[in-house]
């Protein structure tokens, strides 16, 4: 059985920092793109940031760039996403996402197969 479980969110202030886990089971990461997203209440689900399976290409939203870094442990099965300097407009439950990709790619599109449960992150005075 596939699963993704994210953890690491919570409540920071303005200009603080938080890393995201997200552990999988039950398929071996090499093969999977994975896929950070992130959506806010009253807004659509939005890409934030990708690793290929290899962790050769990453990319990243505009908004998060040279304050958000991905990065994976295949030998933990484990995805990270290390923020920093948050914004209130962080404010979102993320989740993360997995997607069978061969390739060494990835891509901020809703075309991932298996979502974790999602983990809060609040970014407030």
């Amino acid at each position: 059985q596939l699963q993704l479980v994210e953890s690491g969110g919570g409540l920071v202030q303005p200009g603080g920092s938080l890393r995201l886990s997200c552990v999988v089971s039950g398929f071996t990461l090499d093969y999977y793109a994975i896929g950070w997203f992130r959506q806010a209440p009253g807004k659509e689900r939005e890409g934030v940031s990708c690793i290929s399976g290899s962790g050769g290409k990453t990319k990243y939203t505009d908004s998060v760039k040279g304050r958000f870094t991905i990065s994976r442990d295949n030998a933990k099965n484990t995805v990270y996403l290390q923020m920093n300097s948050l914004k209130p407009e962080d404010t979102a439950v993320y989740y993360c996402a997995a997607k069978y990709q061969l390739l060494n790619l990835c891509r901020l599109v809703d075309e991932y197969d298996y979502w974790g449960q999602g983990t809060q992150v609040t970014v407030s005075s």
